[in-house]
């Protein structure tokens, strides 16, 4: 008996721990469903634009390709969530069969037990018990021990069945769960027949550029070229500030007085719920080396994300700090350094700037407005961020 509700008790201590972390995980899962799908919206209002008189058919499949891999991330992440609805569901079905066996074995040893009771107290009655005592303490305490028994027994048989009950109810939450299932099954089979039909459209704008794929590689060659160029203004602008704040010694890093050193403590500390530098957007382009999202052969380079946002969209600080310099480079539009102790946030491609170098600025502050090209099919911003001269990853840095 004693290793029975050992055992009873083992498995309902880790039920609850097994289905919260299974439930949390399908919530994580849901949430990011949710961004993509918002992601999605953004592509498809900001991007996808099917009203145009002149196409840019080149810059149309960049936009397609980058629905179709948000849309396949999304197609993923729901099949995954489907999948551990349906572990969530076996294993718990698996866990209440086990413990109906073990609360078959149980109820007969009760019984055993309740029958062994009734025959011995045929054999030797209560009051008969009692009444054999040496003295009044002893028949107290074997009163007590009748009593004691008599509620051990009820509390043991109201324990398994309140615990049974617990399980039952469980299971009955994650079958209405199953329903939420079924709703991810149907969506998934539209998003999938959408999927079906971008993919197509994307095929047939590959066959009808794939003439000029040679020219398109050049493009893009000339536009990282001139990127990169960009990328080195900026590079030497940084390190022409640290030196000025060492007074001109060869270290690397800047020197910062208490006050700038609290301002990049508490930069640091933001990480991951930094605001976005425009009021709506959406990420097309990651940091780091990767592929081009069209021409695969060709890889681009970025030492910060691009933004696809909507026409002349403010531009936002997303902290307080200096504006450190005022960029105007050849063949690119104006560019914005903001300081923050350590810390640059660089904004790229802007038409206009609110703002003047040496001012101090706040959090949310509009410091510019983006270019907006007629000709071109998207309005983006390139935004980085560094620490000193390492250029780090935005995308970590701003709130999901």
């Amino acid at each position: 008996m004693k290793k029975f509700f050992i055992k009873i008790s083992l498995i309902f201590f880790l039920i609850p721990y097994v289905f919260v972390g299974q439930t949390q995980k399908i919530k994580e899962l849901e949430n990011k469903r949710k961004v993509l799908k918002e992601e999605i919206l953004k592509i498809n209002s900001l991007l996808i634009d099917n009203s145009k008189k002149k196409k840019n058919a080149f810059s149309d499949l960049e936009n397609l390709t980058l629905k179709i891999n948000r849309k396949q991330s999304l197609i993923k992440l729901t099949n995954q969530q489907i999948n551990l609805l349906n572990s969530n569901v076996v294993r718990n079905e698996d866990k209440i069969n086990k413990l109906n066996i073990e609360i078959l074995s149980a109820r007969k040893d009760y019984a055993d037990m309740v029958f062994n009771s009734y025959k011995s107290r045929l054999k030797e009655s209560r009051i008969m018990f009692l009444l054999s005592s040496q003295n009044f303490l002893q028949a107290l305490k074997r009163s007590q021990y009748f009593d004691q028994f008599s509620k051990s027994r009820k509390e043991m048989a109201s324990s398994i069945q309140d615990k049974v009950e617990g399980v039952k109810a469980s299971n009955d939450t994650l079958k209405i769960i199953i329903s939420q299932k079924e709703s991810l099954i149907e969506s998934n089979m539209i998003e999938r027949m959408e999927l079906d039909n971008e993919k197509k459209e994307q095929n047939t704008l590959i066959n009808s550029l794939r003439k000029r794929e040679s020219t398109y590689k050049k493009q893009i060659n000339d536009k990282q070229k001139q990127a990169s160029l960009l990328d080195k203004e900026i590079d030497r602008l940084i390190k022409e500030a640290i030196r000025e704040s060492n007074k001109n010694t060869s270290s690397t890093t800047f020197s910062l007085t208490p006050e700038a050193k609290a301002l990049a403590e508490s930069f640091s500390k933001n990480k991951g719920n930094l605001p976005w530098p425009v009021e709506r957007g959406v990420i097309i382009q990651k940091f780091g080396l990767q592929p081009h999202p069209v021409v695969r052969t060709t890889k681009i380079k970025s030492n910060g994300i691009v933004i696809a946002t909507t026409k002349n969209a403010n531009i936002r600080a997303v902290f307080k700090g200096k504006v450190l310099s005022i960029l105007k480079f050849k063949g690119s539009n104006l560019t914005l350094l903001i300081q923050h102790g350590n810390y640059i946030s660089v904004y790229k491609n802007l038409s206009k700037v609110y703002v003047s170098k040496g001012q101090n600025i706040e959090s949310l502050d509009i410091i510019g407005q983006v270019f907006s090209n007629n000709s071109e099919s998207k309005t983006t911003l390139q935004f980085s961020i560094f620490n000193n001269t390492t250029a780090l990853d935005p995308y970590l840095w701003i709130a999901k």
